[in-house]
């Protein structure tokens, strides 16, 4: 991996994101509950629902917005579609930004959120009050952006790289990857 391609991954689809993510999922949080003096952690509206709400939803919509800005961003020459060699090697899970924001998704539940709100179950407070909670919902909406937004970004990388050196053509893509195996 080139030196250019890390930084972008790391500084501009990885820490910009998580400050991202921290004020603006932080904000909503804060408009849709600020009426509450306390975040309990189980119910409708809770730290569990809240938290595994955002670990699926985050990644989905981060790729159908990362996916085609990163597209266009290769079209116009601002980024160069990653070595062959690389994408031969790099597995895809899908051709759909869709399916794959929800492969994202997924990944954010089980694997980032599952384990932080099994271990408040059996650790953590019931009840946060409104302005901890606002904290926690920030804190963990920028870890979770920061990584998934870069494992996001490269699959969008892979795809348009992909797309661009077939022309363009949907149908040569699954081509191509049935070539990786």
């Amino acid at each position: 991996m080139s030196p250019s391609l890390g930084r972008f991954l790391a500084i501009e689809q990885g820490v910009v994101p998580g400050l991202f993510n921290f004020f603006i999922n932080g904000g909503i949080a804060w408009w849709l509950n600020r009426e509450l003096e306390f975040m309990p952690l189980w119910g409708g509206t809770s730290i569990i629902v809240d938290t595994l709400a955002t670990a699926l939803l985050l990644p989905l919509l981060t790729c159908l917005i990362v996916t085609p800005i990163i597209a266009s961003q290769m079209r116009r020459g601002k980024l160069a579609p990653l070595p062959v060699a690389m994408q031969e090697r790099a597995c895809l899970p899908s051709d759909s930004s869709l399916k794959r924001g929800l492969i994202a998704g997924i990944i954010g539940m089980l694997g980032v959120a599952l384990p932080v709100l099994v271990w408040w179950s059996l650790y953590g407070p019931r009840t946060l009050e409104l302005y901890d909670f606002l904290w926690f919902k920030a804190s963990f909406a920028a870890i979770l952006g920061a990584g998934i937004t870069a494992l996001i970004a490269w699959w969008a990388l892979l795809d348009a790289s992909r797309r661009q050196a077939v022309g363009n053509d949907y149908d040569n893509v699954a081509e191509l990857a049935q070539r990786e195996d």
